[in-house]
């Protein structure tokens, strides 16, 4: 778990081009990827030797909101090995440490609605559609 700048500039090239791949590419989904919220988020990373497997990002804007988890993402080489489920528990770990006291909020796509709520996440919102892709928002409430 790093802050971006922490990074080298290869292991940041990988982390992009592992989320343009699922998010832009594979989910055939022009957005802006690069969002302006990279720099100031916390970045976690699964590797298998020098391999990056999966990718996750935490944040928490100025303004106080809750802390999110986000730009959750697995190599498509890699899935049916729960490595979303392992990235998600580090994920919360992490953000229980750094903003205790808090919930934590998502923004997940519709189908992942399940495996979500088996992280403990409950739905706070109406479907809705986020760049062609059917959403819900959820939280993890304190433990």
């Amino acid at each position: 778990m790093r802050e971006l700048a922490a990074f080298s500039p290869l292991d940041v090239y990988e982390m992009l081009k592992l989320r343009v791949d699922v998010f832009v590419v594979e989910q055939a989904c022009a957005y802006p990827e690069l969002d302006g919220k990279d720099g100031e988020a916390l970045h976690l990373r699964l590797l298998d030797n020098a391999d990056l497997l999966a990718c996750a990002r935490l944040w928490q804007q100025p303004d106080g909101a809750l802390p999110r988890i986000g730009r959750v993402a697995v190599s498509p080489a890699h899935r049916g090995k729960r490595l979303g489920e392992a990235l998600m528990r580090e994920a919360i770990a992490e953000c229980e440490a750094r903003f205790r006291g808090q919930p934590i909020a998502i923004s997940a796509q519709s189908h992942l609605q399940r495996f979500y709520e088996g992280l403990g996440f409950v739905v706070t919102s109406a479907e809705y559609v986020e760049d062609g892709i059917r959403h819900v928002d959820m939280e993890r409430p304190v433990r």
